[in-house]
């Protein structure tokens, strides 16, 4: 096996660890958590340069890679459903997901007629919300925790407050819901416009 397959396999065995991290209440962990999926991120762009400059690209790679990423974003935005302390509604997450699933299919359909359906600038556009989106959920969850293990302030002292304190309570938790909000937008658009783009694949499949 290549070392950009390795690569790969090693961000697959990171979800499970960086679900665990993020789910736990503690500031070591949830920053241990961040780093692994900033980590995968440069990871992937290490692992695809390596796979194109040396001719290394395989099938397991083409089937692994895409895998890995849509692995750690799903598990990240699944785990903030879970979590009350951020405002994520489970139906953006099941439209973000929902899009996945029509994109893998919609792949698998053209690969079968020999085809293939390369990422948009929409879809690229898409991709850096949504890493956006669950980098800044993090630190979110980093700084709750903190004001709880540093400063020993919960989030319900905060809202007996007003002034600075309310007008920050209100940030950290409306942030994520927006934030989220935005990430399901761009989401659909990018999901409708490779709809429309392969209209004509899906009715010869009909």
């Amino acid at each position: 096996m290549n070392l950009p397959n390795r690569l790969t396999i090693i961000r697959l065995f990171c979800v499970p660890v960086f679900m665990v991290f993020t789910y736990t209440d503690n500031v070591y962990t949830r920053v241990l958590a961040l780093l692994i999926f900033i980590g995968a991120g440069v990871t992937d762009l290490y692992d695809g340069y390596l796979a194109r400059k040396y001719n290394m690209v395989t099938s397991l790679g083409m089937f692994l890679d895409p895998l890995a990423d849509k692995m750690i974003v799903t598990a990240a935005f699944i785990s903030f459903v879970e979590l009350p302390e951020v405002n994520v509604p489970a139906w953006m997450v099941v439209l973000i997901v929902g899009r996945e699933f029509f994109m893998t299919g919609l792949r698998s359909l053209a690969a079968s007629k020999g085809q293939d359906i390369p990422a948009d600038h929409m879809g690229k556009f898409k991709t850096t919300v949504q890493n956006t989106t669950i980098i800044t959920i993090m630190v979110i969850l980093i700084i709750n925790s903190s004001l709880t293990h540093f400063w020993q302030i919960s989030r319900a002292q905060f809202h007996l407050h007003i002034g600075w304190r309310f007008v920050a309570v209100r940030i950290l938790d409306w942030t994520p819901y927006w934030m989220m909000f935005l990430a399901t937008l761009f989401t659909l658009i990018s999901g409708i416009s490779y709809f429309r783009k392969n209209l004509p694949l899906l009715k010869s499949a009909a």
